[in-house]
């Protein structure tokens, strides 16, 4: 799979058109020092890029104050911000997938609880997003990450891994800041619930033949609470989901893309 051409992060211009409609979702774990600061940021931001949005938080089972904030920020802001809620900790795919299927307009973003990307920034996805081209998704690829050391080998080797075992020839797979048309996701379906999830996703777009782009998006360190993607549960999780669909692809292709939970309703 090969998307069509990177935008240097340069060639990005400032005050793209305002989008018709705009759903934004935040998948949170145990973010309770983040999701304040990061609805207000989307609340300010959004207006300027799209004429009506949404914001979902997915509340993925947190167990410190995260839910309690989510609902009285819905409570305050009715009709903007809306909650989901997982009773257990069901791991990131799960958090994406009800992300996905809570947006209700046709356009949908995600960006991550800990507040590592900012939401003014899904401007330059929906500007490239608006190419002649017209992708059907927008990928971000952090332009320098900002994570430790060893974090950032790990997701050199997975890119690598990706790209020998599946083509999937995109910088920065696991970066948590992208634009989907929803008419591009109907029919896709993923099995993975956990890190693999973002992955699957865009392998499986690719081989049903939409179009990938990609942009330079900035990433900041994380400020409050904890990650969780270097956990040897989830790193278990994502390298036995890897192989799964490897090997489901090479024994029946077909069947294989058939697979999983669709990503909207149709």
């Amino acid at each position: 799979m090969t998307p069509t051409a990177v935008r240097q992060p340069d060639e990005v211009t400032e005050g793209p058109a305002r989008l018709a409609q705009l759903s934004c979702f935040f998948p949170a774990h145990d973010e309770a020092a983040n999701l304040e600061p990061l609805v207000a940021e989307a609340l300010e931001a959004l207006p300027a890029l799209a004429e009506r949005f949404e914001i979902v938080v997915v509340d993925d089972g947190s167990r410190d104050a995260t839910p309690a904030i989510a609902e009285r920020l819905a409570s305050e802001h009715p009709g903007t911000v809306r909650v989901v809620h997982h009773e257990t900790n069901l791991g990131y795919g799960a958090a994406l997938r009800s992300g996905f299927r809570a947006a209700r307009f046709d356009l949908v973003a995600f960006t991550d609880g800990d507040r590592q990307f900012r939401v003014a920034d899904l401007g330059r996805l929906a500007e490239r997003l608006a190419g002649a081209d017209a992708p059907d998704a927008v990928v971000g690829y952090r332009i320098r990450r900002a994570d430790p050391p060893i974090r950032t080998a790990y997701a050199r080797a997975y890119r690598l891994a990706n790209r020998i075992f599946f083509g999937l020839r995109v910088r920065d797979v696991d970066c948590a800041c992208k634009l989907f048309r929803r008419s591009a996701l109907a029919g896709i379906r993923v099995e993975s619930g956990g890190a693999f999830f973002s992955a699957e996703l865009l392998i499986k777009l690719g081989a049903s033949g939409r179009r990938l782009a990609e942009v330079g998006v900035p990433h900041y360190p994380r400020r409050a609470g904890s990650p969780t993607g270097a956990r040897p549960a989830v790193v278990f999780r994502a390298v036995r989901d890897f192989w799964s669909l490897r090997l489901r692809l090479w024994a029946d292709r077909n069947r294989a893309l058939r697979r999983g939970v669709p990503i909207v309703e149709a």
